[in-house]
């Protein structure tokens, strides 16, 4: 019942957002580096130390810079003063997109490819509806949930690791990194993919044995 009642708060909270009107730009996922980089004045990847819910401020510490000049480590943001304004809720690694404004602030804004490894960039997809042969919603099992759930962290990790992959190619491509840390960087990505591919054919396994299962009870029926 819990995921029940979260799946419903989930389709409430999208709905009310709808109706504030924030509109964003629509850009393929395939190019939101490109976007994103052309868009915004600094990009970096980095770990969201401390929040301030009150003043909607936030510290990132900066782990890698793909654009922009900026000599701290430490970064303060803002979440920007909009419908669409961004507010990070959990700290963690962050890849980054902001612009400075005429306070010299830095401003987040959903509207960019901003993103965690746990919420992917922009408003999360509504789950799909399942309806029977008059048009009726068939309401969701646990296990369709839980398959949603691991649907949506396997897709927001990939674009996690799919930004990060072209952001250093990026970076590659403007002699930003020094040759002895090239290998390093490809070692890792190599260990990533292989992270997530082993995640993608477990959750398929996962899928084909709760089928199998529930075919054979309805035969048994």
């Amino acid at each position: 019942m819990k995921l029940k009642n979260i799946l419903i708060l989930i389709i409430c909270l999208l709905n009310i957002n709808n109706s504030f009107a924030c509109k964003c730009i629509e850009y393929d996922k395939e190019k939101m580096v490109e976007y994103g980089l052309n868009k915004y004045d600094i990009v970096f990847y980095g770990e969201l130390l401390k929040r301030d819910t009150i003043n909607q401020t936030y510290s990132f510490k900066i782990i890698e810079l793909f654009k922009g000049n900026f000599s701290s480590k430490i970064i303060d943001v803002a979440s920007e003063r909009s419908n669409c304004g961004l507010f990070p809720d959990k700290k963690g690694l962050w890849i980054v997109y902001g612009n400075f404004k005429n306070d010299y602030k830095l401003y987040l804004s959903m509207c960019s490819p901003t993103q965690s490894q746990d919420f992917g960039p922009g408003w999360p997809p509504p789950p799909e509806f399942k309806r029977d042969k008059f048009g009726k919603i068939i309401e969701p099992t646990e296990t369709d949930l839980k398959i949603h759930e691991l649907e949506f962290k396997i897709e927001t990790l990939r674009s996690f690791i799919y930004q990060l992959e072209h952001l250093r190619a990026y970076k590659l491509s403007q002699n930003k990194i020094p040759k002895n840390q090239k290998s390093t960087i490809y070692e890792k990505l190599t260990i990533i993919s292989l992270i997530i591919n082993i995640l993608l054919f477990s959750i398929l396994i996962y899928i084909m044995i709760k089928k199998r299962i529930s075919s054979n009870k309805q035969i048994s029926e």
